[in-house]
């Protein structure tokens, strides 16, 4: 059985789980340290949301952005992933329609994500969850 939850402690175990994800996000994904860790989970505009199996193991996280500006409180989904061996059994979706309840509480309008062509399971979990491609420029000013 899975259980999705609100992280909100930082504890060295979740740091493992959380540093054993994020290379199966991406690549260039660096591990976090515990101060981050705790940043996050004491941060008011980011929900970390994780996937835990029976035995309380971390399997899948997203993080939950929520914004509140003139027009309106707004959200973005970042960092969405499921350990390779948990995948395909819905935890992806689940995770997905509790920041949807978790968005709605908290008077959000909208929902913007943003996915890589290559990771087509995820787009496809996206687009049947709703999501649909928008007509934008995104742009982006790195900061070296």
């Amino acid at each position: 059985m899975i259980t999705i939850s609100e992280l909100n402690q930082s504890t060295n175990e979740v740091l493992d789980s959380i540093n054993h994800l994020l290379p199966q996000l991406s690549s260039s994904a660096k591990g976090i340290s515990i101060d981050r860790l705790s940043e996050l989970v004491e941060s008011e505009n980011t929900i970390i949301l994780i996937g835990t199996d029976e035995k309380a193991q971390i399997l899948g996280m997203l993080s939950l952005i929520v914004m509140k500006i003139p027009t309106g409180n707004k959200a973005w989904i970042e960092d969405v992933v499921v350990d390779q061996l948990a995948r395909g059994k819905g935890l992806g979706k689940a995770l997905m329609n509790y920041a949807h309840v978790k968005a709605k509480k908290l008077g959000v309008k909208s929902i913007d994500l943003t996915s890589r062509p290559s990771r087509e399971s995820a787009n496809k979990l996206y687009q049947n969850l709703g999501y649909e491609i928008r007509e934008t420029n995104v742009y982006r000013h790195k900061f070296c």
